[in-house]
């Protein structure tokens, strides 16, 4: 394992505003005022201090436990103002909201941009993001990766194995595998089983560990050379860092030929472009986050609807609806959850719906729709067709077992627990033995709903100790659930003798002789239409159905 030497870092360029928050982006600031424009020039970051509030030109104030909607934050903003200072970050307000006019007006006149730290990245987490997107923003991007989208890693892998000649995996700081190259000769069996795991097997990073291979590559500050052997090709790794902080590595693989004469240092010069890509597709993980997480508060009914709808990326006002998905998918398979929620939030951005997926325990997942059509029976048939189409097209991509329970379309983002209640509701009847209907509303499904929800208000409610079926079941115990499974049956078929013994496969006079010998040990009355209710309640309660 050589280091191998290289050139210096390349010289800062001009930090702006624009060029900070594209590469943080929405996952962690969200702009409220920029007066002097995106362009505005970012020298460094700075926490405030009250006792010593001064501020150097061009720094991002972080204004830790000032309330935007307080007028000491004005304050901090015109003092800003004062020192020629590029912006003050403040935390989320109690109400969730964006800082009131009044601070924007104030920002205006101090000619100082406002941000708005988003709920899901703590203040430590920010200093660290921002002085990593500052490193990575001034340095001045490599020409041949130039074209590469920020955050697009997968075509960033491709330029860099165009550079090198040989096969690229991008990887965090866990060794789990971020994005990797197309490949295009024969692939050694350590980068396939990297690739199709998508993480370095775990025998392997316990090996580097144990040679202290990452304590060499965090802290080489270089291209690490590890020569072929055995069945493994060589190999060239660096470290990706900006701001003191490890993003993570990129690694190239020879692939049935030499590496590139130069690409070692190729690789030095795109781990200096990876910085900024790494950390945009950091933060972008955050911001889905920060929608996942205000969906999830809209559902519950914590917070401003309002507020959290605009943070979902939702209409604020107009008709919604909550689909409630379950799939037969292992829930325990991590993959293959994030592989449905994608599905299903582009499925319901290609029919040009405004979604949501939450993720729920288990196999089940919220879709929040929004935008719906202004007439509430359109909107209806707008959710009853997504979710027909949402059951073909996840049955065909998973192989799976799916029920979608269709919620009650409501007016406004506030009501949107009243869908998710009604869409739960429909999916639990739904997942009913014997049902066979795969997409339902409650209305639809009316019965089993309401006898649900007697289940429910009857489950766990004290009852005499000694009736009829509680004197049977104790009874039942030691004789195979025979009485038991009777009474079920002959209730179950409205006192249908000849039914109840075809279904229980015995003869109709075994059956009278059963009914008779149930009478008199447990003391129900059959005859009594109050005591057959009872006990009809009693063994649906005790069987789940």
């Amino acid at each position: 394992m050589d280091v191998l030497p290289g050139e210096g870092a390349a010289g800062a360029a001009r930090v702006t505003l624009e060029g900070l928050l594209s590469v943080v982006g929405a996952g962690v600031l969200e702009l409220c005022a920029a007066p002097c424009g995106p362009g505005a020039a970012v020298a460094g970051v700075t926490v405030l201090d009250e006792l010593e509030p001064g501020t150097g030109p061009g720094e991002l104030v972080l204004a830790v436990g000032v309330d935007p909607e307080s007028a000491v934050a004005a304050d901090v903003v015109r003092r800003a103002g004062g020192t020629g200072a590029a912006a003050v970050v403040f935390g989320p307000g109690p109400s969730g909201r964006q800082p009131p006019p009044a601070l924007r007006t104030v920002a205006e006149e101090a000619g100082v941009a406002v941000l708005l730290r988003t709920a899901w990245c703590p203040w430590a987490r920010l200093v660290s993001v921002l002085r990593a997107g500052l490193a990575s923003v001034g340095v001045p991007p490599d020409p041949r990766t130039a074209a590469v989208p920020p955050g697009d890693l997968n075509g960033l892998a491709d330029a860099v194995a165009a550079l090198v000649g040989g096969a690229v995996t991008i990887e965090d700081t866990e060794s789990r595998v971020l994005a990797h190259s197309a490949t295009e000769g024969d692939v050694d069996e350590l980068r396939r089983l990297t690739i199709l795991g998508r993480r370095v097997p775990r025998w392997r990073v316990e090996a580097m560990r144990e040679d202290g291979f990452f304590r060499a590559l965090w802290g080489a500050g270089d291209v690490l050379h590890r020569p072929a052997g055995g069945e493994n090709p060589e190999r060239l790794v660096v470290a990706v860092r900006a701001g003191g902080e490890v993003l993570g590595s990129i690694w190239v693989a020879a692939e049935g030929r030499p590496l590139a004469p130069d690409a070692a240092d190729a690789l030095r010069a795109a781990a200096r472009s990876a910085a900024a890509h790494l950390l945009h597709h950091r933060t972008r993980g955050g911001h889905e986050r920060l929608v996942g997480d205000a969906a999830r508060a809209l559902l519950e009914g914590r917070g401003p609807a309002g507020a959290l709808a605009e943070r979902a990326g939702l209409p604020v006002r107009g008709n919604c609806a909550v689909l409630a998905v379950c799939t037969g998918l292992d829930g325990s398979d991590g993959d293959g959850d994030a592989r449905l929620h994608g599905l299903l939030a582009l499925y319901c951005a290609a029919h040009r719906h405004r979604a949501v997926a939450v993720p729920l325990n288990g196999r089940r997942t919220l879709v929040v729709l929004g935008g719906l059509d202004a007439d509430r029976r359109r909107a209806e048939e707008q959710a009853a067709r997504l979710g027909r189409s949402l059951v073909e097209q996840v049955s065909a991509a998973f192989g799976a077992d799916v029920r979608i329970g269709l919620g009650e379309v409501v007016a406004e983002p506030a009501e949107l627990p009243e869908s998710r209640r009604s869409a739960e509701d429909a999916l639990r009847a739904l997942l009913a033995p014997g049902e066979s209907r795969t997409v339902a509303r409650v209305d639809q499904m009316a019965e089993r709903v309401a006898l649900s929800r007697v289940r429910d208000a009857l489950d766990g409610l004290p009852l005499p100790p000694r009736t009829p079926v509680a004197r049977l079941t104790a009874l039942d115990d030691g004789n195979g659930g025979t009485m038991v499974a009777t009474l079920r049956a002959y209730l179950d078929h409205f006192g249908d003798v000849s039914a109840a013994s075809r279904a229980l496969g015995v003869h109709p006079n075994s059956l009278r002789y059963r009914l008779r010998r149930i009478t008199e040990v447990s003391g129900l009355d059959l005859a009594d239409p109050d005591a057959r209710l009872l006990a009809h309640l009693q063994l649906r309660l005790l069987g789940g159905g």
